[in-house]
């Protein structure tokens, strides 16, 4: 499994690799994912609890080839939650298809603002129908 560092990726760039069924995009938002909204079909792991459920993380995401991570404005807990999921899986002996680790720049807040979609539903895990 080749797998490079982490590398940032635009919302513009988001909206078409959205679409890629081996791409996941994983908010690591804590509690605002709940009031600002998310990202249609996006996977929710807050960076609070983010180190115990990487496993979980790993099994759910193990056929995808990307992941993209953003929290509010992806300068912190994206960034680091990318490097730590990266750095899982470079010392993990599982089996996982990904070749790309990616932070969405500026976060959700960039992309709300930018007048992307944004899905309100409570539904958990998003079923990515709400854009």
């Amino acid at each position: 499994m080749a797998r490079r560092g982490v590398s940032y990726v635009s919302a513009a760039q988001l909206v078409s690799l959205a679409r890629d069924p081996g791409v996941a995009i994983v908010d690591v938002r804590d509690e605002e994912r709940s009031y600002d909204g998310h990202i249609a079909g996006s996977h929710h792991y807050a960076s609070d609890t983010f180190a115990d459920r990487m496993p979980d993380l790993a099994q759910v995401t193990a056929a995808k080839e990307t992941l993209i991570f953003h929290c509010a404005l992806s300068q912190v807990r994206g960034p680091t939650c990318a490097r730590m999921f990266h750095d899982y899986l470079s010392d993990a002996k599982e089996d996982h298809e990904l070749k790309n680790i990616m932070v969405l720049e500026r976060g959700f807040n960039g992309w709300e603002l930018s007048g992307r979609p944004v899905c309100r539903c409570k539904e958990a895990p998003c079923k990515g129908t709400c854009s």
